[in-house]
């Protein structure tokens, strides 16, 4: 039996790096700002931090070139790769090896610079996996992530009547809360209208379903409770974790639920919470249909209801049920290295600090859910879960 993590470690420390396109950085650069950056916001320094984790695109020999690079002395790292769940995965990860007594301060770094050709996302170029040829044979160079993900919301649509309409509600809220979000890539909000007049890419998904692609990152830093303690900075505590993967099962899978399922089971299960406790989501937006698809997981929607949880502003801070990605998220502001996992983390941290942008700041806020999905939905996933509380 393992041991509870609930209360573990506390995030003290988020900082997501201001850039959207960062011609001259490069990937180390990048680490190193933001994570100067989260320490600075913990009250820290390089010299406390013993622990770190990163993800497989991380140059080099990975945290090992890292850690000399920014003179960090660690007694545990981790570096792999989950893809959009990474991030969410290893605050957990980072929350067991400071309750082991591994380590005491952890710092979790991203950091992708996607447009420039030479630091593509190692996750675009992993060797093929043992059925690879089974799913690409057939398909002219195999099928991308869009159709991947769209062959999910075609069977959603045709398992429960869920429709193109609905997909674009989760696009408008994200614009609804990017307008407010002086750095989002994107901030004119769109209708429902605009989404589906934007260019088909794979049915039924269009332009405007699809994530943002973005250079820039962001680090967290997590700490034991002792230590935050003793910094007396506002954060949130770790209450809740979960994992999980779902294969393709070689064909035989329900594609209308993800492995948020379980993840978000094992989370509440933890916690000794519920759906009913939490005032705000950070969901992992690859695509529209992967938000819908995360609020049935997690219990927010029925089951094949999520199409109408989101209709009319459902997902908004501004008369919504449940606020959900009030930074704009990664389908209008941020997504950096094709890892949403990041970004959905810090900013659950700002909305339990009460430091989000005013017009979305959900008001006395105590829980916060942080999921990320990472891979690809009608293939094989994984997701990860975080219930956060607010800490004083």
């Amino acid at each position: 039996m393992t041991s509870s993590l609930n209360g573990a470690a506390v995030i003290v420390g988020a900082y997501e790096h201001p850039g959207r396109k960062l011609p001259d950085h490069t990937v180390a650069q990048v680490h190193r700002e933001v994570i100067l950056g989260a320490l600075a916001d913990a009250g820290l320094s390089l010299s406390d931090v013993d622990g770190f984790y990163c993800d497989a695109t991380t140059p080099g020999l990975g945290p090992v070139d890292m850690m000399e690079y920014l003179g960090l002395q660690c007694t545990v790292t981790a570096s792999g790769e989950l893809g959009g769940a990474s991030y969410v995965a290893y605050v957990g990860q980072a929350a067991a090896a400071i309750a082991a007594g591994h380590c005491r301060v952890a710092v979790i770094s991203l950091a992708g610079l996607p447009s420039q050709a030479n630091t593509k996302s190692a996750a675009l170029a992993l060797a093929p996996g043992p059925v690879a040829s089974f799913e690409n044979n057939g398909f002219r160079g195999g099928y991308g992530p869009v159709a991947d993900y769209a062959l999910v919301a075609r069977r959603h649509m045709y398992e429960f009547g869920t429709t193109p309409e609905q997909l674009a509600w989760v696009k408008v809220a994200a614009s609804e809360h990017a307008k407010h979000n002086p750095q989002a890539k994107l901030r004119d909000p769109v209708t429902v209208e605009q989404v589906l007049a934007s260019p088909l890419v794979a049915d039924p998904l269009h332009v405007m379903d699809c994530c943002v692609m973005t250079d820039g990152g962001g680090a967290l830093v997590v700490v034991h409770p002792d230590i935050a303690r003793d910094l007396g900075r506002r954060g949130a505590i770790l209450r809740g974790y979960g994992e999980a993967h779902k294969d393709s099962m070689f064909g035989k899978i329900d594609l209308t639920y993800s492995a948020n399922r379980r993840a978000g089971e094992q989370a509440y299960a933890e916690s000794g919470l519920g759906p009913r406790d939490i005032g705000y989501l950070s969901l992992y937006d690859s695509f529209t249909i992967t938000v819908l698809l995360a609020l049935e997981d997690l219990g927010f929607a029925e089951r094949g209801q999520g199409g109408k949880y989101v209709e009319d502003f459902g997902l908004t801070a501004a008369g919504g049920r449940v606020p959900v990605n009030t930074d704009g998220g990664g389908l209008m502001n941020n997504h950096p290295g094709n890892r949403g996992g990041m970004t959905k983390t810090i900013e659950a941290v700002r909305q339990l600090r009460g430091e989000a942008t005013p017009a979305v700041q959900v008001p006395d806020l105590e829980f916060a859910l942080a999921a990320g999905t990472g891979f690809r939905l009608s293939q094989r996933h994984y997701s990860a879960a975080v219930v956060l509380e607010q800490y004083r």
